[in-house]
């Protein structure tokens, strides 16, 4: 029995685990770098929230910011807006059948609450705009900040430490890095642009579609 007591000591912590309460504002600073980015071919799709509507507007902002330093035309930045984020993957999964765009940032804030319906939310929003990506090949950026209170969503979509411009710099990296990886070709799906019959579809040669959904 000593040796079993022993054994089990053997293995336990010299000093005593402790844990510390992190600081809610560890995370609103960005540690990722960008390089010189051309965006001057690409045309962007935003996709924002009206919840939340003061914080997400912020957020756009900065996207807005990092688009114009990496030469994106004023002109090539097609905005639209949804009620929450609940909408957002269905209206970026819209905009990129559209084959319109190169890359779509979604815009949103998510504030716990009360109940499990943060929890809910996050989850689905964050899935469901993944996806989007995978099944259109068409970069689409998680731009939904979701945090535990209002003082954290003010630090990550305030001054230098907007995550918007994150968002913006990384929807231009990864759109020319689609045309990389493509020869420059754009995905066959959209509307009107592929016609489905028993499963089957088949492409028709079109003009590339002007920016938005139509």
């Amino acid at each position: 029995m000593a040796s079993l007591v022993s054994s089990v000591l053997a293995f336990a912590p010299s000093t005593p685990t402790t844990f510390v309460n992190t600081n809610l504002q560890m995370g609103a600073d960005s540690e990722v770098s960008f390089g010189e980015l051309d965006g001057s071919q690409l045309k962007i799709g935003i996709i924002k929230t009206r919840w939340n509507d003061v914080h997400v507007n912020n957020l756009v902002d900065g996207a807005k910011k990092a688009l114009k330093e990496c030469n994106v035309a004023e002109e090539a930045i097609f905005e639209t807006e949804v009620p929450g984020s609940y909408e957002l993957p269905y209206a970026a999964r819209l905009l990129a059948l559209s084959g319109s765009v190169d890359a779509i940032i979604t815009a949103g804030v998510l504030i716990k609450g009360e109940t499990m319906h943060f929890e809910y939310i996050c989850e689905a929003v964050s899935g469901g705009i993944m996806n989007v990506g995978l099944q259109t090949l068409t970069p689409t950026i998680f731009g939904v900040l979701t945090c535990l209170d209002e003082s954290q969503v003010i630090a990550r979509s305030t001054g230098d430490n907007n995550h918007g411009y994150d968002w913006g710099k990384t929807a231009v990296e990864m759109a020319l890095l689609r045309r990389q990886a493509l020869g420059g070709k754009k995905s066959e799906m959209g509307f009107g642009k592929v016609t489905e019959d028993l499963g089957s579809k088949k492409t028709e040669e079109k003009e590339e579609r002007k920016i938005g959904f139509f």
